[in-house]
């Protein structure tokens, strides 16, 4: 919201309302003690989001806490923690409490709260109100305080939007007047209607419906019921606050006052309406329904809150007197057009006609005439939007019936809010109660995360002479370049400097995997997004204009490709090219009982972190230093590519992280390019240079988790064993072949499953898209796809036995996995369940239910051993406090916490004398990248190895004086001798030979069970997780609370890849998917209904810290039980319409997909579209 529309507001940030310095808030408490802070870069907005539900209600209902949440989004946490803390809040809680909840919580006590400042109400009250205006570069602000006033603006400035709520415009003119918010009157002919006000926020138009609808009479509420009902799924909370509202009717001015109806004539195209350019909206008339009148309005999204729908209606019917003839109907669909749709000829197949199955079956043959999209339109989804007008139609037939009946059924799945196990220390008999190892310790920056006090990259202040870099990208896929124009550029106010390749320095490139990357362009661009120039300005919006006007002319260059298949067939890939095999799989073949080949498509994903790339570059000015401060997970390789970009030492470079707010592997290549281009910047100008990407940018320029196509061949016996597969995985690597994940997918692709004759290969598909890069699971999440796929119901039946080979012949023991398997199929009932499923299709015609049980092998930590290795530095300083440094970086995962953990045992001391404070390189050098979750296993014992060297040296001092305290112990030992050492890990010989096809990539395997059952909705594709149980394996904890949170967020985060996240791309390469307008990950209401997580006990693992596993990546596959419990509900949907069979379903399983896949009666009316380009892609 701009500042200019605030005047005479009072305003409250996070850091208002609490602080750890002075007194903390309970709801900043609340969530830290529930472990619902990961990576922390949200947590201020849940805080004020429940800050504000508390102000107006200080004990709300569970659904009013889900309602005010569903416009935060969070990427780390799963939400579970987060909804758990506030739901102590609740005037009614359950008596199943969480552990935390023991704990001693401040009170909420709401005479303590801020007050409205009382100078700001003396000037509401005293102050003559004047017109207030505001002067830009570009635009003005005019604020006026009368309607005569406005018109006259209006009438000189017809172009200037009138900006109210100010949430889908842009800044111009604001109006600013008291509107009314709530009338109830007569119209001509005596038919009552509700007056809202212009100016009134969606959420005061839902106050004054939920009070109509109270007070009138059921007969007239139909209309605003079926608005009420809208409401609560249109954005989230804050934007309806702000956010204002369009219904029925309209009055606008200024030629005397005029009534325009809201029907099929209103919008006379996209965005424009009848309404003239002076003309002004005063207020909304919304008319009652009359005795016999049944309305219902409907929406489908991509996300069942807070999104855009793809397809609404809005459909009424009214009825002669005592029968069920139809007097009068209207039926209108948006999504499906430029404008909203009237289906009058359809409506015309109705009225006059009794409302049963054939007056309905000739309006749906209408209706499919008369609603038509051609292949390229808009938005894609051409079968499924016409789909669900049908649908749509449909279901108001089946609610008009109930109406009619009397009857309204309820809705077979209802919120349900579970809470977590009650969180047991994981620790065994006699354990020191000061030894925090296995404890569910908050995370160590949990309250400065909801105090606002955490930093990030972009909150060091500016510093004096700061500048601010914009990249140029291209827009072209393939290309030469062959002028740029920089002269507009560099004429802007406030423009510094404009650069390009050939000014840089030192190395142009950096090397992924061998192969070169530009750092920026030179001579020819490869995709669109590939940065081509920067621009160097000394505010942001400066450099932002500057850089859209550097003009870039290209020569477009033929053969450009974008699909695998496309690569495939011009043979268009990156070398190398893996494959691998054991035993005979041709002979298997021959012998199988049965043969079953298909293909499975795996779309990419968006890695979506809350904060975007940023770095911030100071150049010291001496001895060519530079220091940097960036968001990344491996801060020597920023290191090393600033040093070489401007040719200079490493050791005159160092690179700080403070914190991650968020990364999931995609803070790692790309931010060393961007570093070294903002660096660059800072060497040409010698003043401190920030760059910050917006979100568009960000998923423009950074690439994304690899899509993946899988060719499968097995073959099987009659028993259901597997006897032989042949896969062929290809991954859409983008223009460079970045991080690589073709040796990873092979090394997992038997996933849990002992078959015997196996063969792989994988090749990195050379595109011309943005390039692809690492991701949380790192090529695991696309790689045991097949082998689910292969082994459906008979899972259990392929499981590896016994101390078996994988196909690399390394050897293991699935003791464990096998008794994960075992638990999750006896916590989660499944063979009860599977009979209530069945019987629930039994009784269900248009509601389906699934369940699926997924099992996980997953090999931890890099196949190059020199990764596995880590160093760290500890100071113990003479008052007894404790410095660690080491080499990973906190992102949210929690290393640190763990690290402190690991200390305070080792040093016997108080978690609150140790102290971690950034990750450097000038403390510690040559680290490896925080990634393939063995952060804590390689730098918790690099601590581990420095600590016990350090209470080792303290050992004499003890035996003198056995009664001391820790703090005489290090005066004594430290007045004459230097306190600090330096500790490393034992690295691991891991390695894999792809020649002799054999290796022990992996120190140790982690194991996971999953279970999941889903109820989806055939008509529309939307589903909902019903329940979800799952068993991981991670040793023994070192904190159990951490550990649960980074199993649902990666768990969560898999929901969105295998179910609902998709990128899109045009026919030309341009990504559509560009912020979380047009793509959707998981928010609260996408949490399964019931979510149990186990942490399996007794399971040990000598390879790793305190017998502890790798956490943060595994889970992220076990998203895929869902996708396959919507399989089994859409097959047996599809049992309903006719179809056996196999059937295909790639992933994401959209709601899109899902519907088009159960095969209705209605997506088979929908004739094919003609052969056109497609509005996108279709990928990989």
């Amino acid at each position: 919201m701009p500042v200019c529309q605030l005047h005479g507001a009072a305003v409250t940030t996070v850091e208002g309302i609490g602080s750890t310095k002075t007194r903390l808030h309970p709801v900043q408490e609340r969530i830290a003690k529930a472990h619902g802070s990961q990576c922390g870069f949200c947590t201020p907005g849940m805080v004020m989001s429940i800050y504000t539900l508390l102000r107006n209600k200080p004990q709300p209902t569970m659904e009013e806490i889900r309602e005010t949440l569903g416009g935060n989004l969070c990427r780390c946490t799963g939400y579970r923690p987060i909804i758990d803390g506030y739901r102590t809040f609740c005037e009614v809680i359950s008596s199943f409490i969480s552990g935390f909840l023991h704990a001693k919580l401040l009170p909420l006590d709401p005479t303590q709260e801020l007050i409205f400042p009382p100078e700001l109400i003396r000037m509401a009250e005293l102050e003559e109100r004047a017109t207030q205006t505001f002067r830009g570069e570009r635009m003005t602000w005019i604020s006026p305080i009368s309607l005569d006033e406005l018109l006259q603006l209006k009438s000189q400035h017809p172009q200037a939007p009138v900006v109210m709520g100010n949430t889908n415009l842009g800044i111009f003119t604001s109006l600013s007047f008291e509107l009314p918010a709530r009338r109830l009157l007569t119209a001509d002919g005596g038919r009552k209607r509700v007056c809202i006000g212009a100016g009134s926020s969606l959420s005061t138009v839902r106050s004054v419906l939920e009070k109509c609808v109270c007070s009138l009479p059921a007969e007239h509420t139909q209309t605003l019921a079926a608005l009420l009902e809208q409401l609560s799924h249109v954005a989230g909370e804050q934007i309806r606050n702000v956010a204002v509202s369009n219904a029925d009717h309209l009055c606008v001015i200024p030629e005397g006052k005029r009534e325009v109806p809201l029907d099929k004539d209103f919008f006379v195209g996209f965005g424009k309406t009848v309404l003239k350019p002076d003309e002004i909206v005063l207020s909304v008339f919304i008319p009652v329904s009359r005795k016999g009148e049944v309305v219902r309005a409907f929406r489908h999204a991509p996300r069942k809150e807070n999104a855009l729908a793809t397809v609404n209606a809005g459909l009424r019917v009214w009825f002669e007197e005592g029968s069920n003839v139809v007097k009068e109907m209207s039926v209108y669909y948006g999504g499906v057009g430029p404008c909203t749709v009237s289906a009058e000829r359809t409506v015309q197949q109705v009225i006059g006609r009794p409302w049963n199955e054939a007056t309905l079956s000739d309006a749906y043959r209408a209706l499919v005439d008369e609603v038509t999209l051609g292949a390229s339109a808009p938005g894609g989804k051409v079968m499924f939007r016409r789909s669900l007008t049908l649908s749509l139609l449909f279901r108001f037939y089946l609610h008009v019936l109930q109406h009619l009946k009397d009857t309204v059924r309820p809705p077979s799945v209802t919120w349900f809010y579970p809470t977590y196990l009650v969180l047991n220390d994981d620790v065994p008999s006699g354990q020191s109660e000061q030894d925090p190892v296995g404890r569910a310790v908050q995370h160590q920056a949990a309250l400065s995360h909801a105090t606002g006090e955490a930093v990030y990259c972009d909150d060091f202040p500016r510093t004096q002479g700061e500048l601010f870099l914009s990249v140029v990208t291209s827009a072209r896929a393939h290309a030469r370049i062959t002028h740029i124009d920089v002269s507009r550029a560099l004429s802007m106010p406030g423009v510094v400097d404009v650069f390009t390749a050939d000014d840089i320095p030192g190395k142009k490139f950096r090397s992924f995997t061998g192969i070169d990357e530009e750092i920026l362009a030179q001579g020819e661009v490869t995709c669109v997004g590939q940065m081509v120039c920067a621009v160097v300005a000394d505010t942001k919006p400066h450099a932002k204009l500057a850089s859209a006007a550097v003009k870039v002319h290209y020569e477009d260059l033929p053969d450009r490709i974008f699909t695998v298949e496309e690569a495939v067939e011009k043979r268009s890939f990156f070398l190398p090219q893996r494959e691998i095999q054991r035993g005979d799989v041709t002979k298997a073949f021959q012998e199988a009982d049965h043969i079953y080949e298909g293909e499975i498509r795996l779309g990419g994903q968006e890695h979506f972190y809350m904060e975007t790339q940023s770095m911030l570059v100071i150049p010291l000015g001496e001895e060519k230093e530079m220091k940097v401060y960036a968001s990344t997970q491996h801060p020597t390789m920023v290191q090393e590519a600033v040093a070489e970009t401007l040719g200079i030492p490493s050791s005159r470079v160092s690179c700080h992280v403070k914190r991650i707010g968020g990364a999931f592997g995609g803070k790692l290549s790309k931010t060393s390019i961007l570093a070294s281009i903002t660096a660059l910047a800072a060497w040409r100008s010698e003043r401190p240079v920030r760059c910050v990407l917006d979100r568009g940018e960000d998923m423009l320029i950074t690439g994304a988790r690899h899509p993946v196509l899988g060719k499968y061949k097995v073959g099987f016996m009659s028993d259901g064993r597997i006897t032989a597969a042949d896969v062929r995985y290809y991954a859409n690597a983008g223009h460079t072949p970045d991080d690589s994940v073709i040796e990873k997918i092979l090394l997992h692709m038997d996933n849990a499953y002992n078959i015997l004759n196996l063969r792989g290969q994988s090749a990195a598909c050379k595109t011309n898209l943005p390039s692809n890069t690492a991701f949380r699971g790192f090529g695991v999440p696309q790689t045991p796809w097949c082998s689910a796929v292969h082994c459906g119901c008979i899972r259990e039946k392929n499981l590896y036995k016994e101390t078996s080979l994988t196909h690399y012949k390394m050897e293991f023991d699935p003791e464990v996995l096998l008794r994960c398997w075992e638990e999750c199929k006896e916590r989660s009932e499944l063979d009860r369940r599977r009979l209530d499923v069945a019987r629930f299709n039994q009784q269900n015609r248009w509601k389906k239910r699934g369940i699926a049980l997924i099992p996980l092998k997953y090999g931890v930590g890099f196949a190059e051993g020199f990764l596995n290795q880590a160093a760290a530095l500890v100071h113990i300083y003479k008052d007894g406090s404790v410095l660690v440094s080491h080499g990973g970086t906190e992102m949210g995962q929690g290393i640190h916490t763990k690290v402190q953990q690991v200390a305070s045992r080792e040093l016997d001391v108080p978690l609150s004398m140790i102290h971690i404070s950034e990750t450097s390189t000038s403390s510690v050098p040559n680290t490896c990248p925080s990634a393939a979750s063995i952060g804590t296993d390689v730098n918790g014992m690099a601590v581990k190895d420095a600590c016990q060297t350090l209470y080792k040296s303290l050992e004499p001092i003890r035996k003198q004086d056995p009664n001391g305290t820790w703090q005489s112990w290090v005066q004594l030992f430290g007045s004459n001798t230097s306190f600090i050492k330096w500790g490393k890990n034992k690295r691991h010989d891991l390695y894999m030979d792809w020649v002799k096809q054999e290796g022990r990539p992996y120190a140790y395997f982690t194991y996971s069970a999953c279970c999941s059952e889903v109820e989806l909705d055939c008509l529309t594709g939307e589903y909902r997780t019903v329940r979800t149980d799952l068993v991981a394996d991670i040793g023994r904890s070192i904190n159990p609370a951490i550990d649960i949170g980074q199993i649902e967020g990666a768990f969560m985060q898999g929901l969105g890849l295998y179910t609902m996240e998709e990128l899109k791309f045009s026919p030309s390469g341009v990504l559509y998917t560009r912020g979380p307008g047009q793509y959707k990950i998981p928010a609260v209401c996408d949490v399964p209904l019931q979510f149990n997580v186990y942490l399996l006990s007794g399971s040990h693992n000598p390879h790793a810290i305190y017998s502890s596993k790798g956490v943060g990546e595994p889970t992220v596959f076990l998203g895929c039980s869902v996708f396959f419990a919507l399989k089994e509900a859409v097959a047996a949907a599809r049992s309903d319409a006719g179809l056996s069979g196999p059937f295909t379903l790639h992933s994401p399983a959209t709601p899109e997909r899902a519907c088009i896949a159960c095969g209705t009666r209605f997506t088979q009316m929908i004739p094919e579209t003609e052969t056109a380009q497609p509005w996108a892609l279709e990928l990989p």
